[in-house]
């Protein structure tokens, strides 16, 4: 969801969580890759293959 450029609170909202626990977690996983801010996040991501570059339809 993030990669997709959605914010905490949309996140949140759509996951049944409070925007302060996606906040936490965001950090927690930043924290785990060593990375400051979201889009060194993002790239650390792909770089590490956590996720695939190609759509999936729903």
């Amino acid at each position: 969801m993030l990669y997709r450029g959605l914010g905490d609170a949309t996140v949140a909202r759509q996951l049944g969580l409070s925007h302060r626990t996606v906040q936490r977690r965001v950090q927690h996983v930043m924290s785990l890759l060593d990375v400051r801010g979201r889009v060194t996040l993002g790239a650390k991501a792909q770089e590490l293959g956590l996720f695939s570059t190609a759509r999936q339809s729903t």
